[in-house]
């Protein structure tokens, strides 16, 4: 049995945990590489979706281009050179991490397997032999271990789904054919991803939603607003109940039960799309007195440390976020506290920001609307427009908005959403407003705004923002 100073579970963002500082650390590094060496973000997570994105939107620049005064068309849409370009990328800079990990750096011993905890600091990994060690089954402990196992989709139990070959985000990127129809089931951030990509190139999609508006957890004008555009767009089912599906030569029939009674969708393909879970539940996690939360992730405190002793956990498997950006960052405080024992770091989930990119894209960070209502918490709100700006002019006005929240007494910003052209770009100024304290009054007239760019609809958003007068909800002081 093989003893080590450090075990790391997952190749994703704790692949990034072990450099130059770890050199004198005997480590060993555990994937089943189920999804490529690198975790979810790389291989099929967010850099290949944005990578279609971006050729989504190019795709469907030409539907918009009349209003212009321009005659555009997309006249043919080549599926095997898009889908080479982009992986024609990611899998050399997998199969490269995947070797320096195996041969390049010295103190680092790779385990091709799916790791399972024996006990406290022992680990059980059930080898695959994909480029690493070809081996059955190795036993190892650790004095620390790090868990960093990720999440995989989760798969509704639909009678007849299982045998329809059914597509997830982890192998719907990489069809051989592009499909004429598309059936998505989900409503959240990767099916309204998923439904503008293969939408922009052609396919007829239809989304089915089991609840009665798309990205529901966003700000509610935000997902009204996507909801009525996508339902122009797409063919979109709400208020739907899967029933059953079948399987035939000419793709698959999927039964739904809505309110107006039963009906079928033929497609080519399902895709489901209705959530990630995390990978805590395949580790043996209870062997090692690590506890999880009812809905499977691992319990980590501040310092992202579990219940075991020197056992610490991040990113997906752990995290309610389950965002790259988060998971960076627990990788950096675990780093630090694997380093630095005595001078434990907290991580920083105050203003934790996430973004949609679909059409229209969406950006939000911090309080939403009904959650500041439910929670009690007193607040004023600023708006403003897309056509409002010279920018949106030149834009052809289009649909969309920025919404601010703010304390009424401080001006601080409580939340932000954006949702039309650049939001995840535009939202960042107010990122960093919550993040370092800055109140609203300062952030609009503290520094210039480009005139006429786009950033001046938050510049109007900001300006908007009633702090002197009464705000939309007293302080309940039974709340909290």
């Amino acid at each position: 049995m093989d003893h080590f100073d450090l075990a790391i579970i997952g190749s994703g963002s704790a692949n990034s945990i072990v450099d130059d500082r770890f050199r004198d650390w005997k480590v060993a590094l555990i994937d089943d590489l189920s999804v490529n060496f690198g975790g979810t973000c790389l291989n099929v997570g967010c850099i290949p979706t944005k990578m279609f994105v971006h050729t989504a939107d190019l795709a469907a620049a030409p539907l918009g281009a009349a209003a212009f005064g321009l005659e555009q068309q997309t006249t043919a849409v080549h599926w095997p050179q898009i889908r080479g370009r982009i992986f024609g990328r990611i899998d050399p800079i997998s199969a490269d991490g995947l070797r320096y990990r195996s041969e390049g750096s010295p103190n680092v011993r790779f385990f091709a397997g799916e790791a399972r905890f024996a006990g406290p600091k022992a680990l059980i990994v059930d080898g695959k032999g994909a480029g690493a060690e070809d081996m059955a089954t190795s036993q190892i402990t650790a004095d620390r271990i790090v868990i960093a196992a990720g999440s995989r989709p989760v798969v509704p139990e639909l009678p007849g789904l299982a045998g329809a070959g059914y597509l997830t985000n982890e192998n719907a990127m990489r069809l051989e054919r592009l499909p004429e129809r598309l059936v998505i089931l989900g409503s959240g951030f990767i099916a309204a991803e998923f439904a503008h990509v293969f939408a922009s190139l052609g396919v007829r999609v239809t989304l089915v939603a089991r609840s009665g508006a798309l990205l529901r957890t966003q700000d509610e004008d935000v997902s009204r607003l996507f909801t009525e555009l996508a339902s122009v767009k797409w063919d979109v089912r709400l208020n739907r109940q899967g029933v059953r599906v079948e399987h035939g030569p000419d793709g698959v029939r999927l039964h739904l039960r809505g309110p107006d009674g039963d009906e079928v969708v033929e497609a080519d393909h399902i895709l489901v799309a209705v959530g990630r879970r995390p990978n805590g539940d395949r580790l043996d996690l209870g062997t090692a007195g690590i506890e999880v939360h009812p809905d499977g992730r691992v319990k980590v405190d501040a310092y992202q440390r579990t219940t075991a002793p020197d056992v610490w956990a991040l990113g997906d498997v752990s995290s309610e976020y389950q965002l790259k950006h988060v998971a960076n960052h627990e990788a950096r405080v675990v780093q630090h506290n694997l380093l630095h024992p005595d001078e434990l770091e907290a991580s920083d989930h105050r203003f934790v920001p996430h973004a949609v990119f679909s059409s229209p894209q969406i950006a939000s960070v911090g309080l939403t609307e009904q959650r500041a209502r439910a929670a009690g918490i007193e607040f004023v709100t600023g708006r403003c427009e897309y056509p409002s700006i010279a920018y949106g002019w030149a834009m052809n006005d289009p649909a969309g908005f920025a919404k601010l929240l703010a304390d009424p007494r401080t001006g601080k910003l409580l939340g932000a959403h954006v949702i039309g052209p650049q939001a995840p770009t535009l939202i960042q100024p107010l990122i960093q407003a919550m993040s370092f304290g800055q109140d609203a009054r300062a952030l609009a007239r503290g520094q210039y705004w480009i005139h006429p760019a786009m950033p001046e609809l938050v510049e109007n958003a900001l300006l908007d923002l009633k702090l002197d007068q009464k705000p939309d909800l007293p302080l309940d002081s039974s709340a909290g």
